[in-house]
């Protein structure tokens, strides 16, 4: 009889730890894709070092033009 009672209640031990685990597991698979997701949400906010450096090349080149425009005004006027 002491027996019957040790196998129910390792039994039932066993199996609500089995539960548990499951239960976790789950938890843990469902945050793993919610993560996922998320990396993907943030990637398409951010820029690429390569569209970056093509922006700032971009300022560089107009402010290089700009900076030539000047030079050119600046020397008409001494010129007068």
């Amino acid at each position: 009889m002491e027996t019957i009672v040790w196998n129910v209640a390792l039994s039932a031990v066993v199996g609500v730890l089995g539960w548990v685990m499951k239960e976790k597991s789950d938890e843990l698979n469902r945050v793993m894709i919610l993560l996922n997701r998320t990396r993907e949400e943030i990637a398409k906010e951010y820029v690429t070092k390569t569209e970056v450096h093509a922006d700032i090349n971009r300022v560089l080149d107009r402010l290089d033009r700009l900076d030539e425009k000047l030079d050119r005004l600046m020397g008409n006027k001494h010129a007068s």
